[in-house]
């Protein structure tokens, strides 16, 4: 084809990185529509009442030379000094094994979230060796595979002990000792649900009969070591419940809350190679008594048996149940931190209990030299006893000594008027010490010590911990780099293959985006790190913002959420917060459709409000007039409601201004739920249309990846009313917290700031237009083969497209979940299965994807499609077919065969590779066999034995 401006045009931005077909490709592909142009099928899809005026411009793209370089002038203003602080943030030490084979592996971060476990065995046993790790830590028998910081761990654990405790009384008693972000996130989840938080001290404010839980921190944010023993007791007497939030680190060589009685351990795993990286992401845990496990919120990874009776892990109990339950939720998480669950689970594979014990030694020894330095010179430490943090009076040389720390590159923690806090990590350096020593006047060397211990025997640690094999074994780097790489290679991610879940929006993270997180500018930040050491987050985080409200309409932005449902958890306290100030704090009713995303009746509820669900008319729209009704029935009452645009059945529905001018009409505000702004970005502003909040799935839209579920970042877009109550600063008790940093996970926050700045205004566009394309295009083609659900007024679907499978259950046995299994013979991620309508697929598949992998899933549908319809004719057997026996593996392949169909069939069949297939590690996993005989830990090695026998 000839070159001219036009033809050429994709090239010239550096979208083409993002966007798979090439022109030449979309031109065949809008010819099998009947189109010419584009710029024709969005006219026939995106109604034109609803299209933004103006593009979408930020100036021209950047290289990406010229984005890394801009990048590199941004992180030069960020100082990453030695950090001392605390408050639950330390320094670390990431492996490089672990950095460059599992933080920066592809295999490892585009992967999802293992819903379908014969192609997640590899991340499932290292989030297994996670819960592992932390139920021998904290000496408790159940744990789960991450949630999203130790803040919103310590509100999950607070919930939760409220519905599995005897007692029913209504308060809930947090140690004064905890970290502020822990304190501020629990009165956040306990404000709209009606819990009283009492703050004090355990020993002598405590009164069991007045709670149904208590919370300590251990150690103490200040340094404080107590055993909760004696508390914990007293609780039990009453039916309370004990929780403790424990540091993992310290629980290496100190008493775990198990030996103290306590039910629920709460806390974070960031020292366990996880950088600051401003806040995070880190991975929090919860571990629990075995009878409270069905109460658990999160996902926990379980050990179960494939169809030939092998060992088989796979997600246990309720993991989706927010789906289910909807407003009866447990909770609404649903994105976990499961990467950084991963490096965590590794680093205690990599050191092992001697190397973790070596470690923990280490801290306390340099804290103990650092104390007796301080004293030696005069000044009074306290406590006395302690792990890793102590407090020092300094009187009116406060902010002198500070500056004078900040001048040896030094941050330490200002506690109240007169005090110091000083918090020792693994990082720490003998030069770092005496630096220290050097701003309180002494000088001196760190000569090292004897090993003297500052905790009382009473305190020590006597059990064993990390004694499965997987903590044993030989940890030359060779013997890990293959241990990592053998996990790896039993997942099906997006490196592999195309990954078609609707409403997931699994795209590419280029590499070029991820450099930077790793980078130290960005990695090693205190989030209390002084405003003159952030100046490069600080202009980063505006420009972001700044962008984000110019794609969405909207006027603020909030970065705390650090999931998707925590944004949307966090926009209903805006709302609510902002009827309050309006004096109608009586508002509690949020009106959401049936066909909504399944965290969001779960988030209403979180928020206090009461859920009204809407119906669905034929067509997959919202039924207007009974959206009206409700709207009228709840009247001055109408707190919110909360609607997903273009819908979860994939259409752009053509009533959504009048949607929010009826809530308008009563005095609600419109939460508009940004799952798909993949189908908006530069046609569609949200804050445009009428809508007031809205949440953005950075970890989906704007490239940060889902690392096997988790990082994620939810950041919610505002307009001007609803900006003063966005949520506070945790760090600083601020009102509103819903995580633990301001900023929450802000340390992934330049990769969407790279991509933005690499596609520019065009380029997002350009974007969003080839994913509608991308999923018109698999529409059509299997027009004939399958029935699309849901259409628009012009027969187009949005971004993604819901194919009816429900009749093959009554025409040849075979079930949604046999179509999801014999597509990982294809070498394929099945799309979303049974939502929001059961036993349907639900098919995205981004921009990303180029025509080549498009018509690879295509022959892999059809080609079901044909076995279906084998079946059908009676040509295949009902229950002996390749469906029903999917996915199939290398020992089905080797051994004897006696299946009436071929072994080429089974496991070649159209669309597979036959090179580079890949081959799932199990077969067919039993969900009903694991949930009968839970095993959540790495089981001896005696029982897998037996469970292969």
């Amino acid at each position: 084809m000839p070159y001219t401006p036009s033809t050429y045009l994709p090239y010239d931005f550096a979208n083409r990185r993002h966007i798979g077909p090439s022109p030449e490709e979309m031109v065949e592909m809008l010819e099998v529509l009947g189109l010419t142009t584009l710029e024709g099928l969005i006219d026939e899809t995106v109604p034109a009442s609803i299209r933004q005026a103006e593009p979408l411009d930020f100036g021209k793209p950047k290289s990406e030379r010229e984005m890394l370089w801009f990048m590199r002038q941004i992180a030069k203003k960020n100082r990453p000094f030695t950090t001392m602080i605390g408050q639950g943030f330390y320094g670390t030490v990431t492996p490089p094994a672990i950095q460059r084979n599992i933080l920066e592996n592809p295999a490892w971060y585009t992967a999802y979230t293992p819903y379908q476990p014969e192609i997640s065995q590899g991340r499932l046993e290292a989030l297994l060796n996670y819960q592992t790790m932390v139920s021998d830590l904290t000496g408790l028998e159940i744990a789960n595979a991450s949630l999203l910081d130790e803040a919103t761990a310590c509100a999950e654990a607070m919930t939760m002990a409220q519905r599995v405790a005897r007692s029913k009384a209504g308060a809930i008693f947090v140690d004064h000792h905890c970290h502020p972000q822990n304190i501020a996130v629990i009165r956040t989840r306990a404000e709209p649900l009606g819990i009283e938080v009492i703050v004090g001290d355990p020993f002598a404010d405590l009164d069991p009969a007045c709670v149904f839980a208590g919370l300590f921190q251990y150690p103490g944010t200040y340094g404080h070591l107590n055993d909760f023993t004696a508390p914990i007791a007293a609780l039990h007497e009453t039916g309370a419940l004990g929780i403790v939030v424990a540091d993992p680190m310290a629980l290496v060589i100190l008493k775990e809350p198990g030996a103290m009685g306590a039910d629920i351990a709460v806390g974070s795993t960031q020292r366990f190679g996880v950088p600051m990286g401003c806040g995070g992401p880190h991975a929090a845990y919860m571990a629990c008594r075995e009878e409270y496990k069905r109460a658990m919120p999160g996902r926990i990874v379980g050990v179960s048996v494939d169809a030939h009776g092998h060992k088989a892990y796979r997600l246990a109990l309720q993991t989706r149940e927010q789906h289910i339950r909807r407003e009866k939720a447990t909770s609404n998480v649903c994105t976990a931190q499961a990467l950084l669950a991963v490096i965590a689970g590794f680093y205690a594979v990599f050191h092992g209990p001697k190397g973790l014990r070596a470690i923990a030694q280490r801290i306390h020894r340099k804290a103990v030299r650092t104390a007796r330095g301080l004293e030696e010179a005069g000044f009074k430490v306290d406590p006395a006893e302690f792990f890793d943090t102590f407090t020092v009076e300094v009187g009116p040389m406060q902010g002198v000594i500070l500056k004078a720390a900040q001048a040896e590159r030094i941050n330490i923690r200002k506690v109240g008027a007169t005090k110091l806090g000083i918090s020792l990590d693994e990082t720490t350096r003998p030069a770092s010490i005496e630096a220290l020593w050097r701003a309180f006047g002494i000088v001196r060397k760190d000569e090292g010590g004897d090993g003297q211990y500052r905790f009382p025997d009473t305190m020590v640690r006597r059990s064993d911990y990390l004694t499965h094999p997987v903590f044993q074994m030989n940890r030359a780097e060779t013997e890990m780099m293959r241990y990592m790489r053998r996990l790896a290679d039993r997942d099906l991610a997006l490196d592999r293959a195309m990954i078609p879940l609707g409403s997931c929006t699994m795209k590419l993270n280029a590499a070029v985006e991820m450099m930077p997180i790793t980078w130290p500018e960005f990695a090693n930040i205190h989030p209390l790190a002084p405003a003159e050491q952030v100046k490069g987050y600080a202009e980063m985080l505006a420009d972001l913002a700044g962008k984000l409200c110019l794609i969405t309409g909207y006027d603020a932005m909030s970065m705390q959420p650090n999931s998707g449902a925590q944004g949307e958890y966090a926009g209903l306290l805006t709302i609510a917060a902002y009827h309050r100030a309006n004096g109608q704090g009586h508002r509690n009713v949020c009106l959401i459709p049936t066909s909504a995303h399944g965290t969001n009746p779960a988030s209403a509820q979180m928020a206090g409000m009461k859920v009204v669900a809407v119906k669905a008319a034929p067509n997959g729209d919202i039924d207007l007039a009974d959206f009206r009704a409700k709207a009228e029935a709840a009247g001055d009452a109408l707190a919110a409601c909360m609607i997903t645009y273009p819908s979860t059945h994939g259409v752009f529905e053509e009533t959504v201004r009048e949607v929010c001018e009826i809530t308008h009409r009563f005095g609600g505000q419109v939460y508009l739920d940004g799952a798909n702004l993949n189908a908006l970005v530069g046609l569609v502003k949200p804050g445009e249309i009428g809508a007031d909040v809205s949440h953005l799935n950075l970890h989906k839209t704007f490239c940060i990846p889902h690392g096997g579920g988790g990082p994620g970042m939810g950041p919610i877009g505002v307009k001007a009313h609803l900006a003063p109550h966005l949520p506070g600063d945790p760090l600083r008790g601020g009102q509103g917290a819903v995580s633990g940093a301001l900023h929450g996970s802000a340390s992934i926050l330049p990769i969407s700031y790279a991509y933005i700045l690499l596609m520019g205004g065009a380029g997002l566009t350009q974007a969003t237009k080839v994913a509608i394309l991308n999923a018109n295009y698999i529409a059509k083609r299997l027009e004939g083969a399958y029935d699309v659900l849901f259409k628009g007024a012009k027969g187009r679907v949005a971004h993604e497209c819901i194919i009816d499978t429900r009749p093959f259950a009554e025409s040849a046995g075979v079930t949604v979940d046999d179509i999801a299994k014999r597509l990982v013979d294809c070498g394929f991620h099945a799309p979303t299965m049974s939502w929001p309508v059961a036993g349907t697929l639900m098919i995205e598949p981004t921009e990303s994807e180029t025509k080549a992998e498009l018509d690879r899933f295509i022959t892999a549908m059809l080609a079901i499609r044909d076995e279906i319809r084998e079946i059908e004719e009676g040509r295949a057997d009902r229950e002996n077919n390749p469906l029903k026996r999917a996915p199939h593996t290398v020992e089905d392949l080797v051994n004897d065969w006696d299946r009436p169909y071929t072994r080429e069939q089974a496991c070649f069949p159209p669309g597979a590779f036959r090179v580079d297939k890949y081959w799932p590690p199990v077969n067919r996993v039993d969900n009903v066999y694991g949930d009968r005989h839970l095993v959540c830990t790495c089981p001896p090695v005696e029982e897998v034995a037996e469970a292969a026998e």
